[in-house]
């Protein structure tokens, strides 16, 4: 299979004015493109390529604009409002890419010295001087004309320079558009079948490729089955050194079973690595005493691993929740596999966890490796991991499917310290600022499936940001 060449996030960037001031106002157009270099500076960053455009005063340099756009295959346009400008000198240069705008509305100062602006005595210069300030004033015009062509209109408003809200909310967007760009070059391993009769985790995958541009793979147990029986000694050893390095390994598991597991994880990568797998959702039955129930059975190890390290694995075939997760590892917030197990009403928090992999990278402490004599509603027996996520604030998301659209489902809490149920699963207890029964009805109204990812920090305004990016629905409940 060839290698898919590796794209950078392209984001595009011009300043609107109007050519019939620069006669005018001397010194009035370089003061305005000294903005934008201010700007570009804001927006550069590692693995990020700016496509500065300059200034656009004219219908003419708009045509252009767009055309220099679309032939760069930008991600996002920022517009930087320097001045007032013609709406004609803008709707050419952002309707030919197609992609989402942020309206910069940045003027130069908090405010205007109105004491200093009043002395000047020559109204020419007076009028040069507001010019230099009025950004705010042709963005009502470009809102208007953007709504009625069907362009969905995002803003930045504030300050060039030393505003903390303005430089929070540009890192919001491209952190947005980053996650955006992985998630459209993602692909997607599907092996096996959805576990019957969970009827909330059907999906969709047109509707998937549709909303994210995911692609999708399908594979064959067999395939992961033949590479298992060709893994070489030294690959079967480094998984087991991996397991060893990774896991908190309890004294009561078997040796052999570490064995079964080291030598499926090794498949495990050599299966991602020859399909270029970004994110993967499994599940399988098999029968018993067959080749294919001892690889399910030992198959969690390193499925863990596969998702501490960026290629995050969804068990029962959950294909929205493999996006979920995949998202909030883009994020930098991890990703783990997890759905309600109880209330605790007396300590107002939420239980919740999986069976399977987690996200061991964002577990508190190091994460348990122990024996199970069953997997709960699953086929074989073996060992499975123990972890919660680390104490602090969590965000959680569900991708949703629904009445035709697929939408994105968060909620902001806490991971708390506390008791929790030790029987070999990821467990956490959740705490959420509209407490444990409002926040658990609220989720619920939103018509999720049961399973949804877990990752570390409050990052629901990124999320809001992605769904607003790829045209998504957006509900936050907590």
């Amino acid at each position: 299979m060839a290698a898919q060449k590796a794209r950078p996030l392209r984001v595009g960037l011009f300043g609107i004015g109007l050519s019939a001031y620069w006669p005018q106002f001397e010194g009035l157009e370089a003061r305005l493109v000294s903005y934008l270099a201010i700007v570009e500076k804001k927006l550069a960053r590692d693995g990020v390529e700016i496509v500065n455009l300059g200034l656009v005063d004219n219908p003419d340099k708009a045509v252009e604009a767009g055309h220099d756009l679309r032939s760069a295959d930008v991600d996002l346009v920022f517009l930087h409002v320097t001045t007032y400008a013609l709406s004609s000198t803008v709707l050419p240069a952002v309707r030919r890419p197609g992609v989402p705008v942020i309206i910069l509305n940045l003027q130069p100062a908090r405010a205007i010295d109105y004491k200093s602006f009043n002395a000047l005595g020559d109204r020419r210069k007076m009028t040069g001087e507001w010019l230099a300030h009025c950004a705010a004033c042709p963005v009502p015009e470009i809102a208007n004309v953007f709504r009625r062509s069907g362009i969905e209109t995002h803003q930045v408003t504030g300050v060039l320079e030393d505003d903390a809200h303005v430089d929070a909310e540009i890192e919001s967007w491209i952190e947005a558009a980053r996650v955006s760009h992985v998630m459209a070059h993602n692909r997607l391993g599907l092996m096996g079948h959805y576990y019957s009769g969970m009827l909330d985790i059907y999906s969709d995958l047109t509707a998937q490729c549709a909303a994210f541009g995911t692609i999708v793979d399908f594979l064959e147990l067999d395939e992961l089955a033949a590479l298992r029986q060709a893994a070489s000694d030294a690959e079967v050893a480094a998984a087991h050194a991996r397991i060893e390095a990774e896991f908190d390994i309890e004294e009561g598991c078997d040796p052999a079973e570490i064995d079964r597991a080291a030598r499926t994880a090794a498949a495990l990568f050599k299966l991602v690595e020859k399909r270029r797998l970004g994110s993967m959702a499994y599940f399988y039955v098999s029968e018993p005493g067959h080749l294919h129930e001892d690889i399910i059975g030992s198959i969690i190890p390193g499925c863990s691993m596969l998702t501490a390290v960026g290629v995050p694995v969804a068990g029962e075939y959950e294909v929205k929740n493999a996006q979920a997760m995949k998202i909030m590892d883009a994020f930098g917030a991890g990703g783990s596999f997890t759905e309600p197990y109880a209330l605790d009403y007396d300590d107002d928090v939420v239980l919740m966890g999986h069976d399977g992999p987690g996200h061991t990278a964002i577990a508190e402490g190091k994460t348990k490796l122990r024996p199970l004599k069953v997997y709960h509603g699953k086929v074989g027996k073996g060992v499975s991991v123990e972890m919660s996520v680390r104490h602090g604030p969590v965000t959680l998301l569900s991708v949703i499917e629904r009445e035709g659209r697929v939408s994105l489902l968060c909620a902001e809490g806490e991971s708390v310290s506390g008791p929790i149920l030790e029987i070999c699963n990821t467990n956490s207890r959740y705490r959420f600022a509209n407490g444990a029964r409002a926040f658990t009805e609220a989720w619920n109204a939103e018509g999720p499936a049961h399973h949804c990812a877990v990752g570390v920090g409050h990052i629901a305004d990124r999320l809001e940001k992605l769904a607003k990016l790829n045209g998504l629905g957006f509900s936050r409940v907590a």
